[in-house]
């Protein structure tokens, strides 16, 4: 029950998080793209990079602190759902260059960006 408890907190502040995140990004960048989605995916990303190796190299927190932070906390502020809704809105707007690009920007710049938060933390430990 701890562990249970552990995500729903952790996941309610992740969301809450994207959700101001997601309204800064609406208020000052428009409605045009969703920069706000892909903030968070690429934010989260190199945050999730940034934890697990800080959690193995470094960290000693117990199985309540892990699954609060990683599936909890970063796995509410992440939003693979609401990325695949924006994709499929682009494409139903006939929008399929913006969706392409959007799609190849997300995953490969989130993975780019979590192999850049296991550098800067190898970096900075070593």
């Amino acid at each position: 029950m701890k562990m249970l408890m552990a995500v729903a907190v952790g996941g309610a502040v992740g969301a809450s998080a994207r959700y101001l995140f997601a309204s800064q990004a609406l208020r000052l960048m428009g409605p045009n793209f969703p920069w706000g989605t892909i903030g968070v995916n690429l934010i989260g990303a190199f945050l999730m990079g940034v934890l697990i190796e800080l959690l193995a190299l470094r960290l000693s927190v117990s199985p309540e602190m892990r699954v609060f932070l990683v599936t909890g906390v970063l796995g509410g502020f992440t939003t693979f759902s609401a990325f695949s809704l924006d994709i499929a809105n682009m494409l139903e707007r006939k929008d399929v260059a913006l969706a392409g690009l959007y799609a190849f920007g997300s995953l490969g710049g989130g993975v780019v960006a979590l192999f850049f938060g296991l550098w800067l933390v190898r970096t900075v430990l070593s």
